[in-house]
Order: structure tokens, then sequence, then C-alpha cells
């Protein structure tokens, strides 16, 4: 498949901002799986698509502060460090101009950005000269190997002095990240497991009281992680989707959830899978494992594009996709292009709000 055949024409003032006043006033598109024409309907009409005996499963990983914007040590440029995850010093290759890390540093793989040509050995500062950073190893694509030093605990300093990374495409002035409105919309009410730079953002339109009632009716929920990196915003830039390759996320299924879904499955239920997260982590271990869930943390590269055979998922929730990214390949794969695409059409039409804060779609 080409990858412009996933591309689709959207408004940029239909491009979500800012979250809807309340989490559970998302406008909701229900789209069948294979044939009957659309709805339109509000996130609280949920329980009405689901059956007693299904289940939900939610990524419960936690957005951390982890961009950092500081100087460098030896001029006074700016340089911003995105923390992407936590490393042992044993990944660090011994790059010609790095010294020993201190007792105490933290090795982390980072996005880097700087006007300058970054090499191992230099040196950022960051938190007013609370945390600092030394530059282990380029590794291309702006990622490079940093060890990290703080006076006091790292994740302390980051809550106080770290933005929450949110997506390119939302370009508000009136937010910084360290605080308000971010800081509490743009993290899900059962995150948990502190690790991702990104939300999964169909969990974001959950309260505590759709979950309860959805529970009363039968519909209860389990949950797996997959620590969100930033290659959920980095566009397709080859030509064949088959040329296109995932970075990888780290994730966990717990057992408590295998044996969760191995009992929806035994009483005749569904999986509904809340956001590409949740289907990716379940696909990737029903890949890996002749389509059981079983308990257990990896890696996932998994890239879902038709055409594809879904093993461990019956529907999802989901969110609008970008234009031409692999989330919108793995709808395809679930429902069909030319059909998601039409559903699209009509979404822009009605003027659904798009992308991380905007409306939802099922896909059942």
């Amino acid at each position: 498949m080409l990858t412009s055949d996933l591309d689709y024409e959207l408004p940029p003032e239909l491009i979500a901002q800012e979250p809807p006043a309340t989490r559970a006033q998302a406008r909701l598109l229900v789209l069948p799986r294979t044939e009957g024409t659309w709805a339109h309907r509000r996130i609280t009409d949920l329980p009405q698509y689901v059956r007693p005996g299904d289940l939900l499963i939610l990524n419960d990983t936690r957005v951390f502060p982890a961009r950092l914007q500081g100087t460098w040590a030896d001029t006074p440029g700016a340089v911003e460090f995105l923390l992407i995850e936590p490393l042992a010093a044993s990944e660090a290759v011994e790059s010609v101009g790095a010294t020993k890390p201190p007792a105490g540093s933290e090795t982390w793989l980072c996005m880097c950005g700087s006007g300058r040509r970054v090499r191992p050995g230099l040196h950022a500062r960051f938190a007013g000269g609370r945390v600092t950073g030394e530059i282990r190893e380029a590794r291309g694509g702006g990622r490079v190997v940093a060890c990290l030093t703080a006076v006091r605990p790292l994740a302390e300093l980051l809550e106080e002095h770290g933005q929450v990374p949110v997506p390119p495409y939302i370009r508000r002035t009136h937010d910084d990240g360290r605080g308000g409105l971010d800081r509490t919309r743009y993290q899900t009410v059962f995150a948990r497991e502190r690790g991702a730079v990104a939300a999964p953002t169909a969990g974001l339109h959950f309260t505590p009281e759709l979950l309860a009632q959805l529970a009363a009716q039968g519909v209860p929920h389990a949950f797996v992680t997959l620590h969100v990196g930033p290659g959920t915003f980095q566009p397709v830039q080859v030509d064949q989707l088959d040329d296109h390759r995932m970075e990888s996320e780290r994730y966990t299924i717990t057992m408590a959830t295998a044996e969760a879904i191995a009992a929806c499955r035994a009483r005749g239920g569904r999986v509904v899978a809340v956001g590409s997260t949740s289907v990716r982590t379940l696909e990737t271990v029903a890949a890996r494992h002749g389509g059981a869930i079983v308990a257990g943390s990896g890696r996932s590269e998994l890239f879902i594009r038709p055409p594809y055979t879904f093993q461990a998922v019956d529907a999802i929730l989901t969110n609008f996709h970008l234009p031409r990214s692999t989330l919108l390949a793995m709808m395809a794969a679930f429902v069909g292009r030319e059909r998601l695409l039409a559903a699209y059409r009509e979404a822009v039409q009605q003027e659904y709000r798009f992308f991380s804060y905007g409306d939802a779609m099922l896909l059942a």
C-alpha cells in the first residue's frame, strides 16, 4: 500500500488545541466494522454499544514531564532534551571525549534539539544548573544517549522543571507544560505506570463514573502498559508503507489482565481495546504466542497495516488520526481503507475535533 493511500483533507481549524470542558463531553462516531452506516453519538453513549461480558482494555501508562530546556555549558546556545527512556549505563557506547559517569547519575535515551552539531563530551545545563547532561553517544536522527546528573532525585526535578511534551500540532502559548491544563488533562484518570512521553489519547475520554457505569453493566476493564514514545508523532517518510519501520516501545501485560482476557473469551465476550497502544500491545503478544495473551514484558515494533489479521482485538475505541500515519494504517486494517476514509470525510463534514484532544470513533 502507498502512504498516499492514507491521505485525507483536514481543515486546520478542526485540530483540537484544547481538551473539551469535561472528559466525557467528546463526540463519538460509531462505525460498524463490516457493514451498515455510521452513527453520531457522545462518549456517554458508549454503554449502549458494548455488551455484558465484553472487556475494556486500557493503557495505564503515565505521561511524565519529559522535556527539559536549558543551555550548553560552554556557550549561551539553547538546547532541549526530550527524555525517552532510561538505559543501563552499559547500553551507552564508550565514545571519545566522554568521561566516566558520576555516581548517582542516570543514563537516558533522549531527543536533542540544538542549533549546533551534537557530539560526545558536550555538556548541557537545565533547571538553573540543578540538572546537567553529558552527551555520551550520538545515534542519529536527533537521538542521543546522555548521562544526567541531578542535585536531587531526577524524577522530582522533572516534576518541578520539566514540561509535558504535548504533540507538535498543539500550538498554544498560554500553557507552558509546567502546570495547569496539560498537566491535568493530557493524562488519563487511570494513569499509574510512569514512562510515556505521549498520552494514550483514546483513554482521555474516560471518567471514573463512566468506568463504574460500564462495570455495573457487566463490562469490566483491565490494564496493559505500553510506554508511548515520540515515534507516535513521526510521519511516515517513505512512499511504500512496507518500507516504514516502527520505533520499539516497552510494554507489560500482568497475569491479572491475561486471565481477564481468557475469561472474556470463555464467556463469549469481546475484547474492546481503548486506543491504538492497547491494540498494538495485545496484537504483539498474540503474534508471539499463537494468538494467546500471556503475561510478560517486552518491546513492540509491530506495524499493523492492511492486510492484517487481528488475533486479539474485536473492537477499538480510538481518536481521529493524522493523515499518512501508522495509526491511520492500523484502523484501515481493522475496518478497510475505503470504509475508514469515508467515515473520516463524514467527520470532517460534521466538524468533529481531531487528534489528541479531539473526539473519538468506535470501530465495532
